[in-house]
């Protein structure tokens, strides 16, 4: 084979081995003999093939899923809590060069961390607060993770799991709490409805011609039913009486 065409050959291979492309959720940190050169941005791009390599990253929001710790609230109460965490790389030459495992590093400093947190406040706030218990793991996570180029979208807690005991006491508690609630709503109903009574009595009162008109109301009630006789302790008159005299 001639030696130029085995040149030309060559040199293409050569070209195309170095061919690199970059999407534009990514950066490409660039090395030479193992040490950094610059990042590349998103686009066509060419390295020399063996002195030269990449370290591609992502710049999206990333999740890691925290895994359930086992926690010992304040009131000494155990439960086991798990996780999501949201980040974001504002700087890939320190999220490389700076920690290894980057993503490792934030999950065992958001687990270290909901531990703390949620091991100083008793099991009401965590259930009660959990946007809070968030925030205050989110702040202790990015202390360390600021310095690494990496910023802490979110921490949100996803589950609280109690002991089967503990979940029994807590439906108790609920149950009776519905109760009581039913009940105070029952008497203020009561109390509302004794005192339209007694207005409509103090009305009835004062117009004789309306008891008279709340009789007839009540001796037809009653008469609708066909097996009941109806019995007048005072003749009828009275109640006129009564009306003109008052009249």
């Amino acid at each position: 084979m001639n030696p130029i065409t085995v040149a030309s050959i060559i040199f293409v291979v050569f070209l195309f081995a170095g061919i690199r492309i970059v999407f534009e959720y990514k950066r490409a940190l660039k090395f030479r003999f193992g040490k950094y050169i610059k990042t590349l941005q998103p686009g066509f791009r060419w390295i020399i093939p063996i002195v030269e390599t990449i370290q591609v990253v992502d710049i999206r929001v990333i999740t890691i899923n925290v895994i359930s710790q086992e926690v010992m609230t304040e009131d000494n109460v155990p439960c086991s809590i798990d996780g999501v965490v949201f980040f974001k790389i504002n700087d890939p030459e320190k999220a490389v060069l700076e920690v290894e495992e980057f993503k490792f590093a934030i999950t065992q400093l958001s687990q270290a961390a909901l531990r703390d947190v949620c091991g100083k406040v008793e099991l009401d706030t965590i259930l009660s607060k959990r946007e809070e218990m968030g925030k205050n793991i989110k702040g202790i996570v990015e202390q360390e993770t600021r310095q690494w180029g990496i910023e802490i979208i979110d921490v949100k807690i996803k589950d609280i799991q109690l002991p089967e005991n503990m979940r029994r006491m807590m439906a108790n508690q609920a149950e009776a709490e519905r109760s009581r609630r039913a009940q105070i709503i029952l008497a203020l109903a009561e109390e509302q409805a004794a005192g339209k009574l007694l207005e409509a009595g103090k009305l009835i009162d004062q117009s004789p011609s309306a008891i008279k008109l709340r009789l007839y109301q009540t001796l037809s009630n009653i008469a609708a039913e066909k097996n009941s006789t109806i019995i007048f302790p005072f003749p009828e008159e009275v109640l006129s009486r009564k009306t003109e005299e008052t009249e």
